[in-house]
């Protein structure tokens, strides 16, 4: 599994790199907090479907112990997505930081 620390992802966000950002949870908690420009979708594979193949793609959900972003990767590297990451941190390690969150408890 390959993943990426909380630095890197906000170097590539700041850098506006075209990349799709998944929160693994479910809507509840997506309407929750979020980071920014985070995409949800109610079935992961509905995500496969709605995703390209070439996209960078970063899965999260809230913390290292989560599993949620895990299946997530392996769902969608088992239908071929290749530039695919894991952020295990997730919220908390990314509020952790003091950086920006969406939703409405952010």
């Amino acid at each position: 599994m390959r993943t990426i620390d909380r630095e890197e992802l906000k170097a590539k966000l700041e850098r506006g790199e075209a990349l799709k950002l998944i929160m693994a949870l479910d809507r509840h908690a997506y309407e929750r907090m979020h980071l920014p420009g985070s995409l949800y979708f109610d079935r992961l594979a509905e995500a496969a479907g709605r995703l390209n193949l070439d996209d960078e793609i970063v899965v999260y959900c809230s913390n290292p112990a989560c599993h949620a972003s895990r299946d997530a990767y392996h769902l969608l590297r088992s239908r071929g997505f290749k530039r695919l990451y894991r952020y295990a941190g997730g919220l908390e390690d990314w509020s952790n930081a003091g950086y920006p969150l969406e939703g409405g408890m952010a």
